[in-house]
């Protein structure tokens, strides 16, 4: 059975084939069959009723659509308290009402509610090496929750239960639109690209700004939307706009009231610059910079940080906490990497457990020395150096 930690990387990289999967990402519709085995361990209904029974989830975070519309939250919660706040608390026979019904029950970030979710989205993330999401979509009948419509955001779908019917008609009359852009009122295709029903095991591939229509087919359908927004050219201005500040006639006042021939030279000098800083800081540097800046899963080995006396041993279970692998550099007999926009600096003898971590993430202590090549009293030290710096959890 494969582990929904690797599926992405694993199992849709497979079925989808690596070369496609390169050249089409973002760029075109992707179908691919895992198999239901692949993805049983994602989410179920037992797992996602503890969910709802031990989160204290309220709209916006968990709300219900029918036919396009938002339903009102008056209709299924009810006024309450959590953690000594006012809130709007779900009431479960109404729930149950509004989904016999035909409504569709969105959950946001279920993948911060429900570890193998977290993990699958983990791993979307090393294989897109973006920021990326999981909601939850779930409804009954033959009815839709959303009308034809596009995402600000790329996304795969992944049936995890019963059935879906799916219709892409691929990018409407703005190739590209953004969510903060600055038009909205563009429209869909004629026609469709692609057509079929999603069963659990099916993963379906969506690009940004691709309008598509979502049926139920008369049953029960449920199934994780895997989101993740990619660097635009935007971005990189953004990134060069934000450097600007350190140029100063960038931040001196434009020359309003002067002379024609004073503004233009001006003009002249502030593009020259901002041209110099283009070259100096091209898409390859900016996307260097952002995988730096990476952010890391939060999670918690609060014993082996806090504790002095806790030294690992061979079955100790080891996971490194960077979402993406960084570079290593040794230099001056220190080995460094940059994590969540941190450099850590730490003796060079770390560096072959470090490109261990990266390649393997998950394995005991045992395994790292052996595969480092570092003997065990070298790995055991540099984990009690990485787990205060929370590069790895220890288990």
């Amino acid at each position: 059975m494969l582990q929904p930690h690797t599926l992405f990387t694993g199992a849709v990289r497979a079925a989808i084939g690596e070369d496609a999967l390169r050249s089409r990402l973002s760029e075109d519709v992707l179908f691919a069959d895992v198999g239901e085995e692949a993805v049983r361990g994602l989410l179920d209904f037992d797992a996602l009723d503890e969910v709802l029974a031990t989160r204290p989830l309220a709209p916006p975070r968990l709300r219900l659509h029918r036919t396009g519309s938002a339903v009102p939250v008056e209709r299924y919660t009810e006024a309450g308290e959590v953690s000594r706040e006012a809130a709007r608390v779900v009431r479960p026979e109404a729930l149950y009402r509004e989904l016999r019904e035909g409504a569709s029950l969105v959950l946001d970030s279920v993948d911060r509610l429900h570890p193998p979710v977290r993990e699958a989205a983990d791993d979307l993330m090393r294989l897109v090496r973006e920021r990326a999401q999981a909601n939850l979509y779930l409804i009954w009948g033959d009815s839709h929750g959303f009308a034809t419509h596009w995402d600000d955001h790329d996304t795969f779908i992944v049936q995890v239960a019963g059935e879906k019917a799916w219709q892409v008609h691929g990018p409407g009359s703005r190739p590209h639109p953004m969510k903060v852009d600055s038009d909205h009122s563009h429209t869909p295709p004629e026609g469709t690209v692609w057509e079929g029903v999603l069963r659990p095991g099916h993963v379906l591939h969506v690009p940004r700004g691709w309008w598509h229509t979502v049926t139920g087919t008369g049953g029960v359908s449920m199934h994780l939307t895997f989101g993740f927004t990619r660097a635009t050219g935007v971005d990189w201005a953004r990134s060069l706009v934000e450097r600007l500040y350190d140029e100063e006639v960038f931040r001196r006042d434009l020359p309003r009231f002067a002379s024609p021939d004073e503004r233009r030279k001006r003009h002249d000098e502030l593009v020259r610059v901002l041209s110099a800083l283009a070259e100096e800081n091209g898409v390859d540097a900016f996307l260097a910079e952002r995988d730096a800046r990476f952010p890391r899963r939060h999670s918690y080995a609060l014993r082996w940080a806090v504790e002095d006396g806790r030294v690992p041993e061979e079955d100790t279970a080891v996971e490194f906490v960077p979402l993406i692998a960084p570079p290593v550099a040794v230099e001056g007999g220190k080995a460094s990497v940059t994590v969540s926009g941190r450099r850590y600096r730490f003796p060079a003898a770390a560096e072959p457990v470090l490109s261990v971590l990266a390649r393997d993430r998950r394995l005991t202590a045992g395994e790292l020395a052996e595969r480092s090549g570092a003997g065990f009293d070298t790995v055991a030290a540099v984990l009690r150096a990485f787990v205060r710096h929370h590069l790895v959890v220890l288990r």
